[in-house]
């Protein structure tokens, strides 16, 4: 096994790298598939060092010592890192931050992201994508594939892709799709407070079941049903050839499906909700 203990700006180059795990407590993580050697390139290290491991291929960056008590540190010194990798595209990608933000572009493997306050950029993603923050965004584009997401406060904002399926689910969070949907493919979305907006092509196929408790349904598709009740609302009905599913609902919040052109030239355009940019 190599190992290097970093404390200064740095760059390393490997001849393979099968799978990475990142951990940081504050700062950021740019993760790229290229086609060149692996490499990794500290660009900032404030306090404690970092420590870079690469056994079997196994490629690890981690503030490890930290964690026993890393309330400790922050109270006491400023800890930052800014770190890019470079990885090939089928490179499985794990990342585990407390504040750092994170952008990960090109991968088509399975790419996990655990953040706390962090911001998470994905950029033609494939393959199975997780994210779980408490607090962080997540801003996302041109992503295939299956996509979790699941946030206590955070907003999440799709554009583009098709997905086979789509599960997200926020307490306050703000939530904004705009995506096709894969034949057979499934859309779950819920929340307790935030907005949720989704944006599928108007020949998509699919069972559909919106529920608001007590905000309002809004749907651009025409023939599915409306109940209106006293403690809540359901549109429910069958759109296109009903071969997949979309199912939505909050509690609070308000809940909307729109429709979009196949041919539309603009493509996704990025929709939002109250508070969210494009």
């Amino acid at each position: 096994m190599s190992r290097w203990t970093i404390d200064e700006p740095t760059t390393l180059a490997f001849d393979g790298v099968v799978a990475l795990k990142v951990t940081l407590i504050t700062g950021s993580v740019n993760v790229l598939a290229g086609g060149d050697k692996p490499s990794i390139e500290i660009s900032e290290v404030e306090g404690p060092p970092l420590t870079v491991a690469h056994e079997a291929g196994m490629l690890t960056v981690t503030h490890e010592k930290l964690w026993e008590g890393v309330l400790n540190w922050l109270r006491t010194q400023r800890v930052r890192a800014v770190v890019t990798v470079t990885v090939p595209r089928d490179c499985p990608v794990t990342l585990n931050l407390v504040s750092a933000d994170a952008v990960v572009t090109g991968l088509a493997a399975r790419t996990s992201i655990k953040t706390g306050a962090g911001d998470v950029t994905l950029d033609g993603v494939t393959g199975a994508v997780d994210v779980n923050t408490v607090a962080g965004a997540v801003e996302a584009q041109g992503v295939d594939g299956t996509v979790s997401f699941t946030s206590v406060s955070g907003d999440l904002a799709l554009a583009g892709g098709v997905v086979e399926r789509l599960s997200a689910r926020s307490g306050s969070g703000r939530i904004a799709a705009d995506v096709a949907l894969a034949q057979g493919g499934s859309v779950e979305v819920n929340t307790v407070a935030g907005e949720i907006t989704l944006r599928v092509p108007d020949g998509t196929g699919a069972t559909v079941h919106l529920n608001a408790a007590a905000g309002r349904i809004e749907t651009s598709f025409p023939g599915l049903e409306r109940q209106d009740r006293p403690v809540g609302s359901t549109v429910t009905g069958t759109v296109g050839d009903g071969s997949g599913r979309v199912a939505v609902s909050s509690v609070a919040g308000g809940v909307t499906l729109l429709g979009r052109p196949a041919d539309d030239p603009d493509g996704p355009a990025g929709i939002t909700t109250p508070g969210m940019e494009k």
